[in-house]
């Protein structure tokens, strides 16, 4: 497909693709044309020019989403290009902006803000090198640590230290890169660039370093928070984490597997649970919130009750849901408004059929996304599934792995499927019938990848046929075994198998020397 292009934008292309010209001539260029400039830049990968144009930036801000989304010179939408040159030459020249002291341009820039960039998994850029999340949280730290021990060391212009630029950025913390991160909150305010965290997500941190680095963030201003893989925070720590920060703007809330089991529950804990239900009312703008492989049986409306505005996503999969959580969901105010909802790893058509469908009912208007993985759904189903589907015409998104489903159902399924308008994205399960005969739901991992392969497919090119046949080429439907694309674990996958090994060693030894001490 081919995007059109304005003359304008044909004539920046032709401007930028000689780097050397257009360096040297940028000094004669309208400032209303910069952003037309960079745009084009981007899209050629011309890393030099896209660093001098952002070193002598003469605009108040600098958006990277609003300069690479679609515009009237040039629709496509670039903003999902994590290429690592152009991000590079971005970040550099920001720190050379402040460090330039022969700019022809007064310095007018106040606001940087980097967080439109969408990290996805197929990158078109010709450098094949993408620059994700974690990696733009590491140069920017890095960037502005640099940028004060040489202010502190060179002669600069007075007027350099009265530059502040406010970059607003996701954040990624690891523990690989959380002493420079931290190094750089704790010296914002001597810093020309001023690291303000819109979005933070930490992976494999102590709760210690977790607690310390999310106060340098000045919580007041966060807006997502994701606590993911291997933060062992239980509900006791996210009490603390309630009760000693405050989190006013906070929309979305993304909590680690297991902070909470009921299994376990004292007259205590349920107290906890309800101060922290109280907290979370206190979010005013809180909508997203993601809590899977909890255990929270009969518990869901002591914890979202307190909820003053309704939640647009909600994500309990493998919460272990009981009747009369299902019960409370498909009646509560935040039904009508949910557009992503996950309830993966519940036998719904065993445990609550009629009430799912009433809740399933209750969002069909506004619904973009839904996950039912590994929820027992078979052949028997799936007539009753099309009809709560039917008035789903918002859906863009439907995954249904781990299901046990026939071939046949399948492409009954999918005929179905190619009437909803705006569906996009189909994750369907391998066909029962590729697997060996007395195979058993849920599938564990060693069995997971045991199945016929060619029939597969076959299979999946029938299913693909269905919409290409319906003209639905625009829908892509695909069998990720593993899980969904995550870019923050691609990123940091290394650093999270070497956790995730250290632990096993750790718990052996542990293991061995309680085994040792027994003999």
């Amino acid at each position: 497909r081919t995007t059109m292009k304005s003359l304008r934008f044909i004539s920046a292309e032709a401007f930028v693709s000689n780097a050397e010209f257009a360096r040297k001539n940028l000094g004669a260029v309208a400032h209303d044309l910069f952003p037309l400039l960079f745009k084009a830049s981007y899209l050629l990968e011309q890393g030099e020019v896209i660093h001098d144009l952002v070193e002598n930036w003469p605009l108040f801000d600098f958006n990277v989403g609003k300069l690479l989304g679609a515009t009237l010179d040039y629709q496509e939408d670039l903003s999902h290009r994590t290429c690592s040159v152009c991000l590079e030459s971005c970040l550099t020249g920001l720190r050379d902006y402040v460090l330039n002291q022969s700019s022809p341009y007064m310095k007018k820039l106040k606001v940087v803000d980097l967080t439109g960039i969408k990290d996805v998994e197929v990158q078109f850029c010709k450098c094949k090198k993408t620059m994700g999340r974690w990696a733009r949280t590491q140069l920017l730290s890095k960037l502005c640590s640099e940028l004060l021990v040489y202010l502190q060391q060179a002669q600069c212009n007075p007027g350099t230290f009265e530059i502040s630029i406010s970059v607003l950025i996701d954040l990624f913390v690891t523990e690989r890169n959380y002493e420079l991160v931290v190094q750089a909150l704790l010296k914002k305010c001597s810093c020309p660039l001023k690291i303000c965290c819109v979005a933070f997500r930490s992976d494999n941190l102590t709760l210690q370093k977790f607690f310390y680095i999310i106060k340098l963030t000045d919580p007041s201003l966060l807006r997502k928070l994701e606590i993911v893989h291997n933060v062992h925070l239980e509900m006791e720590h996210l009490e603390i984490l309630f009760n000693s920060i405050h989190f006013p703007l906070l929309m979305s809330l993304t909590l680690p597997a297991r902070t909470f089991n009921v299994r376990r529950f004292t007259a205590t804990d349920e107290q906890m649970l309800s101060n922290i239900g109280e907290k979370m009312g206190e979010m005013a703008q809180l909508t997203e919130l993601s809590m899977s492989f909890s255990v929270l049986t009969g518990r869901i409306q002591k914890l979202l009750s307190p909820l003053k505005t309704p939640l647009k996503m909600l994500d309990v999969s493998n919460c272990s849901l009981n009747h009369a959580d299902m019960a409370y969901l498909a009646n509560s105010f935040h039904a009508n408004h949910l557009e992503a909802l996950d309830l993966s790893g519940h036998d719904i058509p065993e445990l609550y059929p009629s009430t799912f469908f009433k809740l399933l009912s209750h969002c069909s208007s506004v619904l973009r996304s839904l996950s039912l993985e590994d929820c027992n759904i078979q052949d028997t189903h799936v007539n009753m599934l099309i009809l709560g589907l039917s008035p789903c015409q918002k859906l863009q998104e439907f995954k249904f792995i781990g299901n046990p489903l026939s071939s046949q159902a399948l492409k009954h399924l999918f005929t179905f499927l190619c009437e909803l308008p705006m569906l996009k994205n189909v994750e369907f399960p391998v066909p029962r019938d590729c697997y060996p005969v007395g195979i058993t739901y849920p599938i564990d991992d060693a069995s997971l990848c045991r199945f016929d392969h060619h029939k597969y497919e076959r299979v999946a090119e029938e299913l693909n046929l269905i919409l290409l046949q319906a003209n639905r080429e625009d829908v892509k439907a695909s069998t990720p075994l593993f899980g969904s694309y995550d870019a923050a674990v691609q990123e940091t996958n290394n650093e999270l198998g070497a956790y995730l090994i250290k632990s096993f060693k750790e718990t052996l030894e542990k293991f061995t020397t309680s085994f040792n001490k027994m003999s």
